[in-house]
């Protein structure tokens, strides 16, 4: 496995921007697929986005349909990074944001079950 430690959360108003990064270390990540999940207080962790590998798909992204169009994810493969820039944002925004990746896996996909590597989540709230 990777370890994966997302940075960049905060507190924002409503309307403004935040990026995330996640770094990984322990191996190299530019054959495996990773993605952004959140999780608000008493609901489901929920999918965000997701990237392929650099070498997949040329880099094909998937985002959920409530970010679509104000969060761009991109990845850094010689900083072994993942980010998630986000603008616009909303009070549903509010949310713990975690890094994933998988080993072995290329194709970006939503599925958090197909994730093996998790970061410990950074926190974003976005107030009106």
């Amino acid at each position: 496995q990777v370890q994966l430690v997302e940075s960049g959360g905060g507190l924002v108003q409503g309307g403004g921007s935040l990026r995330l990064s996640c770094a990984a270390s322990g191996r190299p990540t530019s054959s495996s697929a990773m993605g952004w999940f959140r999780q608000d207080s008493g609901k489901e962790r929920e999918f965000v986005s997701s990237i392929s590998a650099t070498s997949a798909a040329g880099g094909r992204t998937l985002y959920a349909g409530s970010v679509k169009g104000r969060f761009t994810i991109s990845r850094d493969d010689a900083e072994n990074t993942l980010y998630l820039q986000m603008n616009n944002l909303k009070p549903d925004d509010t949310a713990v944001y975690y890094c994933a990746a998988r080993a072995g896996l290329s194709s970006a996909t939503y599925y958090k079950a197909d994730y093996d590597s998790w970061g410990q989540g950074t926190q974003v709230i976005v107030f009106s």
